[in-house]
């Protein structure tokens, strides 16, 4: 029996194509003011919807009295108010796994860009500044060798530590609520990566890499106590979610110098506002959160969400489901 689908995220042709060949499917997306209205229509007879990057909360669930499973084409689910699915008993699927090396090729990107100051040196370059051999005022400083710190070691933090140690020999510490048996989990970051209390990590790392989910054990974490533990000249990466970090002390942090730069792919408000210091200051590299932004990863996540909404609808367990 057909379903009823909501689409509430533009799908690729070839996965809204299946979908609409064995359920009755709309496409509304409610950041269009032209289908805000289709969007809030379609709810009340929503069986099932697929999508992301639009917050789902309690509210919104009343309007969708039918709803009974969610597809999220991401991993991270803090766009879901999920004491409200879980109180509905709607499923939610996401999609770990798919865009954990394009994730992890990025953190590396912002580690390398911060460092060796490629946007800074990019743009003397393109605005016609480069009239001579650049001066110290504007080297670099090597990746090779230094050591990074990796606060969360899910499968993007190990793939991060296993570009730095495996590629640019760093070693690697690394603070996670679970302490990995690397002999056998990792056998290749064995004698390299080291599970270290997280206030030693701040103090010993010359490279710190925000890698966590967002929840209320995480919001805020990073502040000015933390950047105060901080290598003075340390390098701060974050490709995790914006609101983990307290953007008023990291700018501070940088302003004081006790930060050399900051690489960062994500913010507590996105897009970024014209008017926050962080999109024009002069030691930021700031991406507009790209990190699966790949069109073969990108094309992946919504293969595995369209996935796991078929196999939902027919009665099947999905792939990759949150457990609340």
């Amino acid at each position: 029996m057909k379903k009823k689908v909501l689409v509430f995220r533009e799908l690729p042709p070839d996965q809204l194509a299946r979908l609409t060949a064995v359920h009755a499917v709309t496409v509304a997306n409610p950041r269009l003011p032209e289908q805000a209205a289709a969007f809030r229509a379609a709810l009340r007879d929503a069986d099932a919807m697929i999508g992301s990057s639009y917050a789902i909360d309690a509210a919104l669930l009343a309007s969708a009295p039918r709803l009974k499973v969610i597809s999220s084409i991401s991993v991270g689910v803090d766009n879901y108010e999920l004491r409200a699915l879980a109180a509905r008993g709607i499923m939610l699927c996401h999609t770990p796994g798919v865009l954990t090396e394009t994730t992890a090729d990025t953190l590396f990107s912002l580690i390398m860009a911060s460092s060796r100051r490629l946007i800074e040196l990019a743009n003397l370059v393109r605005e016609g500044r480069w009239q001579r051999n650049i001066g110290e005022d504007l080297f670099g400083w090597d990746v090779h060798g230094k050591t990074l710190g990796i606060l969360g070691f899910g499968r993007i933090g190990q793939a991060l530590a296993r570009r730095a140690a495996l590629g640019f020999g760093m070693p690697v510490l690394y603070h996670n609520l679970r302490t990995i048996d690397l002999a056998t989990e990792l056998p290749e970051l064995l004698g390299k990566a080291t599970h270290t209390p997280f206030d030693e990590l701040l103090q010993r790392a010359d490279i710190v890499a925000v890698v966590l989910p967002l929840s209320s054990e995480t919001r805020g974490l990073i502040g000015a106590r933390e950047f105060g533990l901080m290598k003075p000249g340390a390098i701060f990466v974050n490709g995790a979610r914006g609101a983990i970090v307290q953007e008023a002390a990291l700018l501070q942090a940088l302003d004081s110098g006790r930060l050399r730069a900051a690489g960062l792919d994500v913010f507590a408000t996105e897009p970024l506002p014209l008017d926050s210091p962080l999109r024009t200051h002069p030691k930021v590299t700031a991406l507009p959160h790209i990190g699966s932004a790949t069109i073969e990863t990108r094309h992946a996540m919504a293969v595995l969400a369209t996935s796991n909404l078929l196999q939902a609808l027919a009665g099947e367990r999905p792939a990759a489901t949150v457990d609340f």
